[in-house]
């Protein structure tokens, strides 16, 4: 069962305004690259579902935050289906997203109150998303789609709608400011942030530096 309320979720991802996004397989690993982002100021992370047993190390990952960084809202990315939605829904999940749009996900989260981010590339899948009750939706990949000129695009005739690039984004301000003020209300930063080679060589001062260097950046932006 989810931690944290689905408004809650929706509200701390707009407020801090950065959804971390990564994946690894040993739970040693993904326990430091989680306190090191909760360190740096992030606070909504998304562990992405890559691999056999991935479910099985988020499982073990949100019993870590619960314990140690209680204040860290876990969630499942890169789900694709209902079942995988639902199984990551009852080991914890508290939000989940996609990088496709799917009916049945979206009926299953909302059974469970759960937050759903569906990765869109048009206005008639952001539309659609609306319709099946996705407060923010995933603009993925963002970099590929138009970039921020896509998302001015869309809140023309769509001024409603919450939009989170993922996959273009990068941690500089340059890239960061061109997101924010095409008006998305956060971003979702994967291997710019999360990068192999702070990982490879366990260097979690760096990482929690760089996240809080992202935060405070996108806090001056608003």
């Amino acid at each position: 069962m989810a931690r944290f309320a689905r408004l809650t979720v929706l509200n701390s991802m707009i407020e801090v305004g950065l959804v971390p996004v990564f994946h690894h397989d040993d739970l040693d690993t993904a326990r430091s690259i989680v306190s090191a982002l909760s360190r740096g100021g992030a606070r909504v992370i998304e562990f992405t579902n890559r691999g056999d047993h991935a479910f099985e190390v988020f499982s073990e990952l949100e019993r870590y935050c619960a314990s140690d960084h209680p204040q860290v809202i876990l969630g499942a990315g890169s789900v694709v289906d209902e079942v995988t939605a639902a199984t990551y829904i009852n080991v914890g999940a508290n939000f989940v997203v996609g990088p496709t749009l799917d009916r049945r996900i979206a009926e299953v989260c909302n059974r469970r109150k759960i937050a759903y981010s569906p990765g869109c590339a048009s206005p008639t899948e952001v539309a659609l998303a609306h319709e099946l009750g996705c407060e923010i939706v995933k603009v993925f990949p963002g970099g590929l789609v138009g970039g921020p000129a896509f998302v001015k695009a869309i809140l023309g005739p769509c001024p409603w709608a919450l939009l989170m690039p993922t996959g273009g984004v990068d941690i500089t301000e340059e890239s960061l400011s061109g997101w924010f003020e095409a008006g998305v209300p956060c971003v979702g930063i994967g291997s710019k942030l999360v990068s192999r080679d702070l990982v490879d060589t366990a260097n979690w001062n760096a990482l929690e530096q760089r996240t809080a260097s992202v935060v405070s950046t996108i806090l001056e932006l608003r």
